[in-house]
């Protein structure tokens, strides 16, 4: 028994409890308008299936989250004394880790022969939870439809409890992206406070070093660390100004073109093509900065006598500006075309040409819906890291020199995080510094671009 059996069950119960619902429905005779609740059968059929699905979801949820937890605490109550005795909670956090591995068959050498039955427990007792959480959420699914359906009488009003539900779901659904937001920023703050209380705030903003590599442990050789994020702040505003300078002409003159000048046929073919390369993955960008842009960067640069790094900021912004110009590209048009008719019309009449129209009439009208695609673009390109990882490398080199390397603040976060990430000293605490000047540089282009809708946005008849 695993949870997607337990899952396809769920739905199969749901959707039997909605004909279930729909069929004890009143019947539309003579007199149902006077004495139903005029709710047609589908509220009835949606009633019984909220009442079966959502307490079931939820437990099987909390199960999910749960199970492990106690399954390991009795996993680990189970094991020799020789093996919990004086261990930390990371030292306990490895044994765990170690058995799950045996019980999923990745053992390396010899195991110890305790792990091993440990192994064999762990894989026991998660089969029992699976069947007790299967055998839980058949019966709970059962009662609350039986539940739910006997309520079902001439005058229910299925329609209003319905809706209090969907508004419950939506308020909950809300909350969880409210309190997710506030766990981000309490955490940024707490251990940001924790890495400045270690480093000065104005080593950290106004330094002009970044070399974050020291000791972790005990005997480990390391440099003695230097934080000064200014060189990493310079080069993220390197790699994106020269995206930003690829992306916001070639995305702006597609929208134009495809809003203004192609025909309906052309413009139903090249905007899919188009916003194909939104979709495509980042590493694949990476392979092409690597493998094709960087070296033929390279080459014209030593033909024309400028010397362009292998890894230089120039490629991986050329590459990120064409990642991104669908963003640019596919918001501008939709703001062009919502622009109506009649001021295109109205221009015409005064007699303005269609380049004129567009320049003076339909750009200063879509501005708000251009500028926030520009600025979702520039949160885009700020927030890249496989590109610039493959392309510009991870030298933090203070330069505004777009031919040499340098790095980001998205790459040096996942390069604090890569091995030991014991969160008790300045190297790795410094990600979470960095993650919180990230944060609060996006939250001020999400400001700036709601500023720039209200000031200039127009409404239209």
């Amino acid at each position: 028994m695993n949870y997607l059996t337990t899952t396809l069950v769920l739905l199969g119960l749901i959707a039997l409890a909605f004909t279930l619902g729909r069929r004890r429905a009143p019947v539309r005779d003579a007199t149902w308008v006077k004495t139903a609740s005029h709710a047609s059968p589908g509220y009835y059929g949606a009633y019984v299936a909220l009442w079966c699905g959502l307490p079931c979801l939820i437990l099987f949820l909390a199960w999910i989250a749960l199970a492990p937890t106690v399954i390991d605490s009795l996993i680990v109550g189970t094991l020799p004394e020789q093996i919990t005795a004086g261990k930390s909670s990371s030292e306990l956090s490895l044994v765990k880790s170690q058995i799950h591995s045996l019980a999923a068959g990745q053992a390396f050498g010899e195991p110890d022969p305790a792990l091993s039955e440990a192994a064999a427990r762990y894989t026991e007792f998660e089969q029992v939870s699976r069947m007790a959480l299967f055998v839980v959420i058949l019966s709970l699914a059962i009662l609350t439809t039986l539940f739910a359906r006997s309520h079902i009488r001439q005058h229910f009003r299925a329609r209003v409890y319905v809706e209090r539900i969907t508004t419950g779901i939506l308020i909950a659904c809300s909350t969880v992206a409210i309190v997710t937001t506030i766990g981000i920023v309490v955490s940024l703050l707490f251990e940001s406070s924790r890495f400045f209380a270690a480093v000065p705030v104005h080593e950290f903003l106004f330094g002009l070093n970044w070399e974050p590599q020291i000791p972790i442990r005990e005997g480990q050789v390391a440099a003695t660390g230097a934080f000064g994020a200014i060189p990493v702040f310079v080069g993220t505003f390197v790699v994106s100004t020269v995206a930003m300078t690829i992306s916001v002409p070639l995305g702006l003159m597609a929208a134009i073109y495809m809003s203004e000048y192609a025909s309906r046929d052309f413009r139903k073919a090249a905007k899919p093509v188009l916003e194909i390369l939104a979709g495509i993955p980042t590493i694949v960008y990476g392979f092409f900065a690597v493998l094709t842009i960087a070296p033929w960067m390279t080459e014209m640069g030593a033909k024309l006598g400028i010397g362009v790094a292998p890894n230089s900021a120039i490629a991986a912004g050329f590459v990120m500006g064409i990642m991104i110009t669908p963003f640019i590209s596919s918001l501008s048009d939709d703001a062009l075309t919502a622009v109506p008719n009649s001021l295109r019309d109205g221009a015409a009449a005064l007699g303005a040409t269609q380049a004129e129209t567009i320049r003076q009439v339909l750009l200063p009208a879509a501005l708000p819906g251009i500028m926030g695609g520009v600025l979702l673009a520039v949160s885009r390109a700020i927030g890249e890291t496989m590109i610039v990882v493959m392309a510009a490398g991870i030298a933090a080199n203070l330069t505004l020199n777009p031919l040499e390397p340098v790095t980001t603040v998205t790459v040096q976060i996942v390069t604090l995080l890569i091995g030991d990430s014991s969160f008790d000293n300045p190297k790795t605490l410094a990600a979470f510094a960095l993650g919180l000047v990230l944060f609060i540089m996006t939250l001020g282009i999400n400001i700036v671009a709601l500023q720039i809708t209200r000031k200039y946005r127009e409404k239209y008849e």
